[in-house]
């Protein structure tokens, strides 16, 4: 295959890892930006999202698409119930002091990822996608005869694939239309710009603290419901995501939602295209170092903002 097919193919795949990394990033950047927690458990909400999408599917088991829509409707909800039981369970309790933030959702991270082993088992379990229909991808040249339209052989992707692009693309809208143009919107973002300020006008911090946990970790699960046809749901499937994560919203900036989905396309079209044409590693060696010179040269992101 020549360079041109060949650069397509990786870049189907890296728009892939991008939707489904905005997706996931967004979650922790959203809880950062408001609640001004470290989440180091947002990766073992996204392998949830994934088990139990995997549960719901096999539970239902009539038709591959009625599992699959199920899943993409429970899965988020039970983790983003859970997250918010956790906060109040965990995080209020310590005042969401940043150092023992930390340490509690590291704590919090072993007890998902042991609870899920011992219930889940050790084992990779597929989820058979709701369609996978095999679509070929068109290549244009000039040729001798002018511009030429050929179908080179392996050149193509599946229309699962294609879904999953669009299926970040309509959550990360209706995410930003919440955001912008609702009243819960206005809440989060008032309790963001000043919470003490926000209390004295009768909002329930808490509340919306716990709230907004609950979303972070419900997008995560989104993202792994989309992502685990593709792969397959295990219960150490939550280290990648995580780091990748906080690449992105270092990047973008800490709490930006915009730098966050720049990041995002940026990271994940750099890692599938260099993973396709090079090696996953090297993908990652990349993306540390671009977060190094982040941090020496603009720490607060791309469209992050500086401390006064």
């Amino acid at each position: 295959m020549d360079f041109g097919p060949h650069f397509l193919i990786a870049s189907l795949e890296g728009a892939i890892t991008a939707a489904i990394l905005a997706l996931t990033a967004m979650g922790l950047s959203i809880v950062f930006g408001v609640m001004r927690v470290v989440n180091v458990a947002h990766g073992e909400f996204y392998m949830l999202g994934a088990v139990i999408a995997w549960w719901v599917a096999h539970l239902i088991g009539i038709h591959p698409a009625l599992g699959f829509v199920a899943a993409l409707l429970l899965a988020p909800l039970l983790v983003g119930v859970l997250a918010a039981a956790a906060d109040k369970l965990i995080l209020q309790k310590i005042g969401y002091d940043p150092d023992r933030t930390i340490v509690g959702t590291i704590g919090l991270l072993y007890i998902i990822q042991q609870s899920t082993l011992m219930t889940f088992g050790p084992d990779a379990r597929p989820v058979q996608p709701p369609f996978n229909t095999r679509l070929s991808i068109p290549w244009f040249e000039f040729g001798d005869n002018g511009f030429e339209i050929i179908w080179p052989w392996g050149l193509g992707t599946t229309s699962y694939k294609l879904f999953v692009i669009f299926a970040a693309i309509v959550i990360l809208t209706g995410l930003w239309a919440v955001m912008t143009r609702t009243k819960i919107g206005l809440i989060m973002r008032a309790t963001q710009q000043d919470n003490e300020m926000a209390r004295a006008f009768g909002v329930p911090v808490e509340r919306v603290y716990a709230w907004v946990f609950g979303l972070g970790a419900a997008l995560a699960a989104a993202g792994a419901v989309l992502v685990v046809p593709i792969q397959q749901a295990h219960y150490l499937m939550g280290g990648d995501p995580l780091l990748l994560s906080f690449i992105v919203v270092i990047i973008g900036g800490l709490g930006s939602l915009p730098g966050t989905v720049i990041a995002a396309i940026f990271i994940g079209m750099s890692d599938g295209i260099i993973s396709v044409f090079f090696s996953p590693t090297l993908a990652k060696i990349i993306a540390t170092l671009v977060v190094a010179m982040v941090l020496v040269f603009r720490p607060q992101g791309l469209l992050g903002k500086a401390n006064p």
